[in-house]
């Protein structure tokens, strides 16, 4: 089946891990805005893009603390919920939507993906994405990813 991917917004690390950690028995990120994908990684699949968007070195995204960085883990790692970098919301927040299509091209051909990425697929990806960056970003949230295997 693969792994389904859930990006969503939280107020901090301690709420966002309450999105996989759960004590009412509910699906992970029930409650949180959150959009659910399949084979979009935040750590591998999405530097490029992050890389596009900021302007920033994939070695200076990797070196930020957040980029990745686990904050909650359900059972034995059935689920687990990663930050995404706070310079990805706020340039996402403020990318330019018209300019979406060229950062989904350039990431197609970034070799993350086959050699037949669905462009088209991937802008309508990186549009829900901005747009939950810019919800998060006017509410002074921070974006996190949960990942079910």
């Amino acid at each position: 089946m693969g792994a389904l991917f859930g990006y969503y917004a939280a107020a901090d690390d301690g709420d966002a891990a309450r999105a996989v950690v759960r004590e009412d028995g509910r699906p992970a990120g029930t409650g949180y805005d959150a959009l659910v994908v399949k084979g979009v990684d935040p750590v591998v699949d999405l530097l490029p893009v992050e890389a596009l968007v900021t302007g920033r070195t994939a070695g200076d995204v990797e070196a930020d603390p957040r980029h990745g960085h686990m904050v909650g883990m359900a059972g034995d790692g059935e689920v687990v919920s990663v930050s995404l970098t706070d310079s990805l919301r706020d340039s996402l927040a403020r990318f330019d939507r018209n300019q979406l299509a060229d950062v989904a091209r350039e990431w197609a051909t970034s070799g993350v993906f086959g050699p037949e990425a669905d462009t088209s697929g991937l802008t309508g990806f990186l549009m829900d994405l901005a747009a939950l960056a810019e919800k998060a970003s006017v509410r002074r949230q921070r974006l996190y990813c949960w990942i079910c295997l």
